[in-house]
């Protein structure tokens, strides 16, 4: 005998009425928490993030693609109805900077002549190496996109390497775009990734996308580490393998001012300022980045500040430019 269906019918309308008004219900309050949900879910996303990048060990490549490389901004924060604007994170309990965010345009950019840095992030323990100085006072969002400096919010003790090549070619990708889209815009983080109580970061998560367009667009990360050197992130100090052993003594303290480079024919006045024997010598200032030859204003300079080169080549090699004076 054929069972009848009508008689199941009410139960299933019950239950029919039941889902109609759950699913109702669900989606009213998702609609109506959407914008603090995007706000959210990025923000965990992003913490849960950071704590895995803290626990990646550097295996060879110094950056590495996050998300396929793809930039996780969620549209709420990739609007430009406020115009262009800066926004950095406030210092930790251990006073490091925690996240520097902009919506970048060229109005950002600064005019003026960068002055030397002077703060010292935690973990500054810097000494020389072949190549120079072990570190850099590094900024998260660099001076040339909007002009901030000695913002301790902005600054982390960086290998050279971490600072440039490797931070600084994706700057200048930036800058090039908004130098050519004067009228454009890039959102912009970069978060120091720290682990525990360590005082040195152990890399840098960077990721930008220009808004209405795919020209510039990433999301990676870079190992705050430099080859031939073993990292104390705990502190900053560091142990240099042989053929990375440099003339000059190791800074005693995360506040001890830079040491002199030890260069042939050189000799320092009482002012402090270089006399290069030497007329060969190309000299870089390892604040500002910006090397001088002999002939130049600045060529005489504090010893403190002084890199050598040998050939213009090589500063350019090392992320410095050529004084225009």
């Amino acid at each position: 005998m054929i069972r009848k269906p009508h008689r199941q019918w009410p139960l299933l309308a019950v239950v029919a009425t039941l889902l109609s008004l759950t699913f109702n219900a669900t989606a009213s309050t998702s609609t109506q928490a959407a914008p603090a949900s995007n706000s959210s879910t990025e923000q965990i996303s992003g913490k849960k993030t950071n704590k895995q990048l803290a626990n990646l060990d550097y295996a060879g490549t110094q950056t590495i693609d996050i998300n396929d490389s793809h930039p996780t901004f969620s549209k709420k924060t990739l609007k430009t109805s406020k115009g262009a604007w800066q926004k950095y994170g406030q210092l930790d309990k251990l006073n490091r900077p925690t996240a520097a965010n902009a919506m970048l345009q060229k109005s950002l950019m600064p005019n003026a002549k960068r002055e030397p840095l002077t703060v010292n992030p935690t973990g500054w323990r810097n000494k020389k190496i072949k190549s120079g100085y072990l570190y850099n006072r590094s900024h998260l969002i660099g001076y040339q996109l909007t002009g901030q400096n000695n913002n301790p919010k902005n600054l982390i003790t960086g290998t050279r390497s971490l600072n440039s090549p490797e931070m600084l070619r994706f700057e200048d990708d930036i800058a090039y775009y908004l130098k050519s889209n004067p009228s454009g815009y890039i959102r912009y983080r970069v978060t120091p990734i720290f682990k525990s109580n360590e005082l040195l970061a152990r890399g840098v998560h960077m990721q930008a996308q220009s808004i209405g367009s795919n020209a510039v667009s990433f999301n990676v990360y870079i190992f705050n580490i430099e080859d031939g050197v073993t990292l104390n992130y705990n502190d900053g100090t560091s142990q240099i393998s042989a053929s990375e052993v440099a003339t000059s003594s190791s800074s005693s303290s995360s506040t001890a001012a830079v040491q002199t480079p030890q260069a042939p024919q050189t000799t320092e006045s009482a002012s402090g300022d270089v006399t290069t024997g030497n007329q060969g010598e190309i000299i870089g200032n390892l604040n500002s980045h910006i090397y001088h030859v002999p002939g130049q204003s600045g060529y005489h300079m504090n010893a403190a500040n002084a890199i050598y080169f040998n050939t213009e080549a090589e500063a350019q090699a090392a992320g410095y430019r050529k004084s225009l004076r």
